[in-house]
């Protein structure tokens, strides 16, 4: 479709050439590499994926958008870096977009941001799990082979909200409004699963219960499969112990430091400090040391592995538990 707008006359010379402006470029976009998007998820079908977790209650002679469809324009507005679902009524029309769906930059529109919003209210509890069991096939079927073995990174980070969200809460340590989402990748980087939550801490049952349905997906997959988790301090609680001993998962987490398990390691510091002091051109001073112990809620003694690391700043002590580890606290099972 080509602009009938007139030249804008009356532009000036510069350096004896003419200007003249013109609107006849016809449509446009930015957006360019959302092609290559394109080709990505239809490779991995990850919209269509998503739209089978999901019961449509439409009546199907009515349906312009398919779920699937309306899914893949937002993965791609947000993997394009349009976050908010208004942008939808702008992007609706770009020939780009509308390309990346299969239609020609003249066909006709695509969603707009109040079929999209319907979309992110439509999934209830057992939807939004069939969605992630989904997510985590997709993950094991990016493998070749069944692995022998697997790291499980997990962690919760801060998602700042602006607006009035549902689930969002202030959060103190971050000073903000917005969420906590459990994010997990594996040793490699590859992302495989994640669950968006109010911005808390998680607690001992939250985490067991999410580690829980992780582990059933995993294991459908992979049956024989050796797993190792990874995680910080707060998620070193009685109950994921408890479970991943239970489970058969190694383990290597975080231990937030008590004055019991200290004493363990005060030598340690001090004499990794005069080591340091002795030789302060030859960097910084490094020493590990392992001991068995735990706090009153575990229900047996762990294999800690402390870190104690003393440079110019002073000493910076760490520790994890029974595999290997350092003193933000650790625990490792073999």
């Amino acid at each position: 479709m080509i602009n009938s707008m007139l030249p804008l006359p009356g532009l000036s010379a510069v350096s004896g050439k003419s200007v003249v402006a013109k609107f006849d470029g016809g449509l446009l976009s930015s957006d360019g590499g959302v092609l290559m998007l394109r080709e990505i998820e239809q490779r991995l079908r990850v919209a269509d994926r998503l739209a089978g977790c999901i019961e449509d209650p439409r009546a199907p002679d009515q349906i312009t958008h398919t779920l699937a469809d309306i899914i893949r324009f937002r993965l791609l507005m947000i993997a394009a870096g349009y976050e908010d679902g208004n942008d939808a009524n702008g992007l609706r029309i770009d020939p780009i977009f509308k390309m990346a769906h299969d239609l020609a930059p003249s066909d006709r529109e695509l969603c707009s941001q109040s079929t999209i919003s319907r979309l992110e209210n439509l999934p209830d509890a057992r939807a939004l799990l069939r969605m992630g069991r989904a997510m985590i096939d997709l993950y094991c079927e990016s493998f070749r082979q069944v692995p022998k073995r697997i790291t499980l990174d997990i962690d919760d980070t801060f998602d700042a909200a602006h607006g009035g969200q549902q689930l969002r809460l202030f959060n103190a340590y971050y000073d903000d409004y917005g969420f906590q989402p459990i994010v997990v990748f594996d040793g490699e980087g590859r992302f495989i699963t994640t669950v968006l939550r109010p911005a808390k801490r998680p607690g001992g049952k939250e985490i067991r219960a999410f580690l829980r349905r992780l582990l059933r997906a995993i294991r459908t997959n992979w049956p024989n499969t050796q797993i190792l988790l990874r995680a910080d301090s707060h998620y070193c609680c009685p109950e994921v112990l408890d479970w991943c001993r239970a489970n058969g998962l190694d383990y290597i987490l975080g231990v937030a430091p008590t004055t019991t398990l200290r004493r363990h390691i005060e030598g340690l510091e001090a004499s990794t400090k005069v080591r340091f002091e002795a030789a302060p051109k030859d960097g910084k001073a490094r020493r590990f040391k392992e001991f068995f112990d735990g706090a009153a809620s575990w229900s047996r003694v762990e294999r800690i592995i402390a870190r104690v690391e003393v440079g110019a700043e002073g000493p910076d002590t760490r520790s994890h538990g029974e595999v290997r580890v350092k003193w933000s606290g650790s625990s490792v099972h073999q």
